[in-house]
């Protein structure tokens, strides 16, 4: 394989993913709305597209194996390959919570619509913008920007946190409407996952341009 047809390749390959990146960021915006508006269709359309975000990651997964075995990728090439492989899988995984969420939601219709003591649009707000700044950081092979994202899981971790506690007193204080609490603590779980899934990309974003692992916030003890 001639290095420019490597190259071409390589460029192919990111296409593919940032087509992934769209229908991963799609099923979690659809997701949230659902849960917003209580829209039933709303879910169907986010479970119907679990197939082919499944089917797109093996795609991926196999042109990124091809690449490894056709060439010898030398440094920032192969950290790249690499790094769309284990953010391929990511995204697959915001998928999955989409789906997660959508199913919660689905399972909330048959109870009554009552306020909570969570914000949960507030908490998907943070954890999308996080998957789409580190997919920004991607496309621009931007470390520093990656950087950024890495700092506002820690936001998302704590209004996942006070959401367990508000959902679990709400619960003890009031067991009849434990169906709607318990479906809001996995939604707000399935958000928390999404933010350390956009920190994953992140740190491979970081791992392709610098070639450091900050995986585990670096220094941790082992």
């Amino acid at each position: 394989m001639t290095r420019i047809k490597f190259h071409q390749n390589l460029d192919d390959l990111k296409e593919k993913l940032l087509v992934m990146a769209g229908m991963a960021e799609q099923a979690i915006q659809r997701a949230i709305e659902a849960y917003r508006v209580r829209d039933l269709s709303i879910c169907e359309l986010v479970l119907r597209s679990e197939p082919s975000i499944n089917r797109l990651e093996r795609e991926i997964d196999q042109m990124a194996l091809d690449l490894l075995a056709m060439e010898q990728p030398m440094a920032i090439d192969l950290r790249f390959i690499l790094s769309v492989i284990r953010i391929n899988a990511d995204l697959e995984r915001v998928g999955d919570q989409a789906v997660n969420i959508a199913v919660r939601v689905r399972e909330m219709e048959a109870f009554a619509n009552i306020e909570l003591p969570v914000d949960i649009p507030r908490l998907a707000e943070l954890a999308a913008a996080m998957v789409r700044k580190a997919l920004q950081a991607f496309i621009e092979a931007d470390a520093e920007m990656a950087e950024t994202v890495l700092t506002m899981d820690d936001q998302v971790d704590q209004m996942n946190e006070a959401a367990f506690y508000a959902l679990s007193s709400l619960i003890k204080e009031k067991p009849e409407l434990t169906p709607q609490a318990l479906n809001a603590l996995i939604i707000a779980r399935n958000l928390e996952r999404v933010g350390d899934h956009a920190t994953n990309i992140a740190e491979d974003v970081i791992f392709w341009v610098r070639g450091a692992d900050v995986r585990h916030h670096q220094g941790a003890e082992i």
